[in-house]
């Protein structure tokens, strides 16, 4: 029985061979993790006239929050409509799930709104993902904007395929006004105009170029999102089939919290496979444990990674210093002793037409 067994692999390996022969153009299947990723679209650019909805998917914000950024919009040539559950309260959320779900399916799904902006942060964007479909953020692009715990939806528009604005919300734009510089960077993104940023560098700046596509936000907020499968953008298929430059922030999170976090990442496997990397602006924290900032924490482990790692890049909870960072847009960053310059580009030939 082993004689035959044996001849019988000899044979087939022959065959193997003979129709390989026969075909020699033909390559082998293409592994899973390699397969072409699917491009991420960008919303449309909004012009004067369009509705632009404001809506409360975490935390209550203060009373006059949403009309005042209503009253930025307005400024700016847009109609702004305020979703009926923005100011509700239901233990420190803006409303239930249910009718936070409500005004986020509202404005995904009414053809008149064309753009969406949270008015806040806090608490409670990740538990809308229990009922949305990825279809639900997919089949009509819009920009979503927002930072900090809005996080959580910008990782449910990545990974559902369309591009998302970690940028000011409501709070700052009705605090700060249409001409307030920061601001006027979202209008442009808005309007259609990619933006290009030149920061000075950084004592623990790495330096190099990386090129791929910018994910991150709050750094809390989607470390706690990883390992959910469909709304981790940072699911170790995703990173493996396109290049990335991660970028995280945070506010109120102490050095071990924020070290524990990063450990969690790169045990996850996500620092090895990044491009680059941006730290932005840590905010509302002690020095302790020895380190004189967070970004000497840091440096410990991102200083080895052998990839380009710029530090104090200007996103983050401090509504002065907070960039518009275009979550799923290619980008190319440039870290030199002078300097960082990043700087977006639109490449996808599939992006959303009204």
């Amino acid at each position: 029985m082993k004689k035959i067994l044996f001849f019988a692999l000899i044979a087939l390996c022959v065959a193997t061979a003979f129709a390989d022969d026969k075909n020699p153009g033909k390559k082998p299947p293409r592994p899973r993790s390699a397969r072409p990723a699917k491009p991420i679209v960008m919303p449309p650019s909004l012009k004067p006239g369009d509705k632009i909805a404001i809506i409360s998917p975490a935390s209550t914000p203060s009373a006059d929050n949403p009309e005042k950024a209503a009253e930025t919009l307005r400024a700016w040539g847009f109609v702004p409509v305020i979703g009926s559950h923005a100011l509700d309260s239901y233990h420190g959320y803006a409303g239930t799930i249910a009718q936070r779900c409500a005004d986020l399916n509202w404005a995904l799904y009414d053809p008149e709104i064309k753009a969406i902006v949270c008015t806040r942060g806090g608490y409670g964007s990740s538990m809308l993902l229990g009922p949305m479909r990825r279809d639900d953020f997919a089949k009509n692009p819009k920009w979503i904007v927002g930072y900090s715990d809005i996080t959580a939806l910008h990782s449910a528009m990545v990974t559902s395929g369309v591009m998302s604005l970690h940028a000011n919300m409501g709070g700052a734009l009705g605090s700060r006004g249409k001409d307030d510089p920061v601001n006027q960077m979202l209008l442009n993104v808005l309007t259609g105009t990619l933006p290009a940023y030149e920061v000075p560098a950084h004592p623990l700046n790495v330096a190099g170029k990386a090129e791929g596509i910018v994910i991150g936000g709050n750094m809390a907020v989607f470390t706690n999102i990883s390992g959910s499968g469909q709304w981790d953008f940072l699911d170790r298929s995703q990173i493996m089939s396109r290049d990335v430059i991660l970028f995280f922030e945070d506010v109120s999170e102490s050095i071990p919290r924020v070290n524990s976090m990063l450990q969690a990442l790169r045990l996850k496997g996500v620092l090895n496979h990044v491009k680059g990397i941006i730290v932005g602006r840590f905010t509302e924290y002690e020095s302790r444990d020895g380190y004189n900032d967070m970004n000497e924490m840091l440096n410990e482990t991102l200083g080895g990674l052998g990839i380009p790692v710029c530090y104090d890049f200007p996103a983050s909870h401090d509504e002065e210093w907070n960039y518009p960072m275009i979550e799923g847009c290619k980008a190319e960053l440039i870290v030199t002793t002078d300097g960082v310059s990043l700087t977006f580009v639109n490449e996808n030939e599939e992006t959303a037409t009204e």
